[in-house]
């Protein structure tokens, strides 16, 4: 097995969203497929669905990562529509996202989950139990590009201190989908050599691949 290059990698960064597209249809199961026509979503696209009838109507205001995208349909490997019956109409509102140009490496995912200590009077040593997921950090070199747009919503997060959408997609069609906060970036130079910035970022909630 080859594995998997790096070289084709891109980020990209949330810079608001997108046109709302149709549903048509949503499959009964997990995970539910829904049916928009030329919806134009692609994987790892978060969205946020609205106006759903019937007992469908309790997906509406959630946020979702696309999966599975084929021209006319899209999965979401977190619902699960069994029981569930689809009224008619509803919306997926995609997140508009913007390359981040430049990039040179990146690295993170680094996290863990805590541990808590369940230790009691009758225990004979130490015993723990897993507690909530820490996704840890993403962090990015970059060539600093002062006019590109994604360079400069990475510079507005940073000031801001508002968790933003991230996506990593590699070359074999696996996607990163994630929330983060900016933390620095951190520039350097020298003698015969790009002005390079290295981005900090602290990641809130899950990582969802698709």
């Amino acid at each position: 097995m080859s594995g998997i290059s790096a070289q084709g990698s891109t980020l990209e960064i949330g810079t608001g969203n997108g046109a709302a597209k149709n549903i048509t249809a949503i499959t009964v199961g997990f995970p539910a497929v829904f049916t928009s026509a030329g919806h134009g979503f692609t994987n790892g696209t978060v969205l946020k669905l609205a106006g759903i009838g019937g007992t469908m109507a309790a997906l509406n205001g959630g946020e979702h990562v696309v999966a599975n995208a084929t021209a006319d349909t899209f999965a979401l490997l977190d619902v699960n529509t069994t029981g569930l019956v689809f009224g008619a109409g509803g919306t997926a509102t995609p997140k508009a996202y913007t390359k981040i140009n430049g990039l040179l490496s990146f690295d993170g995912f680094d996290g863990a989950a805590s541990d808590i200590d369940s230790t009691d009077l009758d225990s004979e040593a130490m015993e723990y139990i897993s507690g909530l997921r820490d996704e840890g950090k993403f962090g990015f070199e970059l060539k600093v590009l002062a006019a590109d747009n994604g360079q400069i919503a990475l510079r507005a997060a940073r000031n801001s201190g508002d968790v933003i959408d991230m996506k990593l997609s590699l070359p074999d069609g696996t996607t990163a989908s994630f929330k983060t906060l900016v933390k620095s970036i951190p520039s350097s130079g020298g003698v015969n050599a790009l002005l390079k910035g290295k981005v900090d970022t602290k990641i809130s909630g899950p990582v969802v691949w698709s």
